[in-house]
């Protein structure tokens, strides 16, 4: 059994490539092999986002605080909120944040294939995450 204390790992910010706006990464964490478990806290300051991106296993956020918004390519865009849980399907490209004005907070969840957990892609326009306002 491994336990990792709260306040034991420093906090990260978001890189640009990935994200756009001010975002934090708080207590990731990762099974061992042969697990191939990993995931995150992580927080979005509001108007903040993650890029386009996929899991090859796929991927569990569950929202802890705030308000946010997640989008399917193709789909529309959808407000969540704490206590909800999102599942993206294995390869379904699709981003998560803030909303305009409210900070979000969610545990990210997902599995490595092959050693990869993640393929980043484009970021979202601006005006593909104002379509949120209206929505």
């Amino acid at each position: 059994m491994d336990i990792t204390r709260s306040g034991s790992q420093p906090s990260a910010k978001g890189p640009a490539e990935w994200f756009t706006g001010t975002v934090r990464i708080d207590a990731p964490f990762a099974g061992t092999e042969p697990a191939r478990i990993g995931g995150a806290v992580v927080t979005f300051e509001p108007g903040a986002r993650t890029a386009w991106h996929t899991h090859p296993l796929g991927q569990m956020l569950i929202v802890t605080t705030g308000s946010g918004w997640v989008q399917r390519e193709g789909g529309p865009i959808e407000a969540i909120r704490p206590g909800d849980v999102v599942w993206f399907r294995p390869g379904e490209k699709h981003w998560h944040g803030a909303s305009a004005t409210t900070a979000m907070t969610h545990i990210a969840i997902a599995e490595k294939l092959d050693g990869k957990v993640v393929d980043w892609l484009e970021h979202v326009s601006d005006a593909q995450y104002q379509a949120g306002q209206t929505g």
